[in-house]
């Protein structure tokens, strides 16, 4: 008997969350959803007009990687945008961390 009535509480606790979706809708703000138009650029948002790579950029993307760096490499970051870029920023910790981005890194002379 005991698992009906834990069933039927748990539809009951379901309903009342149901319940109260409509009024959280109705006090929501006007705030614009993403998707509606995913082809189309929003007029007011910002652009990169040029992305510039500085040393100290062409430095720490290149952190941990043996010299001479593999020409692929050197292309890649040739070609690399001001977008997001995986590969210049730590993933995961030792023992996964092959080019040791989690280590301190050494003061310049």
């Amino acid at each position: 008997m005991k698992p009906i009535v834990r069933t039927f509480g748990n539809m009951l606790l379901g309903l009342s969350w149901l319940a109260a979706l409509p009024a959280a809708a109705a006090n929501a703000s006007p705030y614009p959803v993403a998707g509606l138009a995913p082809y189309q650029r929003p007029a007011d948002a910002p652009t990169i007009k040029e992305f510039a790579r500085s040393d100290a950029w062409r430095a720490a993307a290149l952190r941990g990687v043996t010299a001479p760096p593999p020409e692929s490499i050197l292309k890649f970051l040739d070609h690399q945008g001001a977008w997001y870029n995986p590969f210049t920023h730590p993933g995961m910790p030792a023992p996964y961390d092959l080019r040791g981005l989690h280590a301190p890194q050494k003061a310049a002379p």
